[in-house]
């Protein structure tokens, strides 16, 4: 199975219809590829906030239509990043889009995790409330959206779904990036299921972008990793991988918490020390 991830550099002064453009041949050169994935709101950048409502649409939209076009002429499937979508209450999402090959929108999935700490995209968007997978011929596919890589939970419940890869489409700051390269490696390790990490480059809004877009395999192996700037990685996966690592060593079988149904025992109550 080929993979091929287009880290965008999102820069300010490139108009979003030029960029959509721009993109939408990006993903029509990954023909021969089965898998194109693209970063997180690469059409307004994920730290411009005061572009998220003016330029929101829905899962049918403009950034939608062109995605669709370009799925189908390549022949692929298409992981097309997130979009500011806009629901009919008005409530923005970040909303993750997955085109098959024919151009048809097979799944979207509303990030859950929304970064900002009471503000920018926290109090912005809405938060999703459902965990979405998509099952490709050669192996199903378990989304997620930038922050949502600090969430294991996530990951884990994603397992329980079928996942045996995570796409993470994200806008990751350079500050944070050894967090982006050691929390994708360990969601791989853990869950021994291959990670697809794309984000962006380049700076927006102020924010300079972390790239080093990475594929890592189910034993925490990266494949491949980008550099800082506009890059395509394309790497062969093995989906056979996932499940011999699973048979060989079996830590998944060991698991014994489910942090949902776990009751608290706190114990007696002691003074806290000085």
């Amino acid at each position: 199975m080929r993979a091929s991830l287009i880290q965008i550099d999102v820069n300010p002064d490139e108009s979003i219809n030029s960029r959509r453009r721009r993109v939408g041949s990006l993903v029509r050169e990954q023909r021969g590829a089965d898998l194109v994935v693209l970063p997180e709101l690469w059409t307004v950048g994920a730290f411009a906030y005061d572009l998220f409502d003016a330029e929101a649409e829905t899962p049918r939209g403009t950034t939608a239509q062109a995605m669709s076009e370009a799925a189908r002429d390549a022949g692929v499937w298409l992981h097309a990043g997130s979009v500011p979508e806009r629901d009919e209450d008005g409530t923005l999402y970040n909303t993750s889009l997955v085109f098959s090959p024919d151009g048809a929108l097979a799944e979207s999935y509303r990030k859950i995790h929304r970064f900002g700490f009471d503000q920018g995209e926290a109090v912005l968007m809405g938060a999703g409330d459902r965990l979405a997978t998509v099952a490709l011929p050669q192996l199903t596919l378990g989304l997620s959206t930038c922050y949502d890589l600090r969430f294991p939970e996530l990951f884990r419940g994603l397992v329980d779904a079928g996942a045996q890869a995570f796409v993470v489409s994200a806008g990751w700051p350079e500050r944070r990036r050894s967090h982006w390269t050691l929390l994708a490696r360990a969601r791989a390790v853990e869950n021994q299921a291959y990670v697809l990490a794309c984000g962006t480059a380049g700076t927006h809004a102020g924010v300079a972008q972390a790239g080093h877009s990475l594929v890592v395999d189910p034993w925490g192996d990266v494949l491949a990793e980008a550099g800082s700037g506009e890059e395509i990685l394309t790497v062969d996966l093995d989906p056979a991988r996932v499940a011999e690592t699973r048979e060989s060593f079996p830590a998944l079988k060991d698991r014994v918490l489910n942090v949902q149904r776990a009751t608290s025992n706190p114990g007696p109550r002691s003074s806290p020390r000085p």
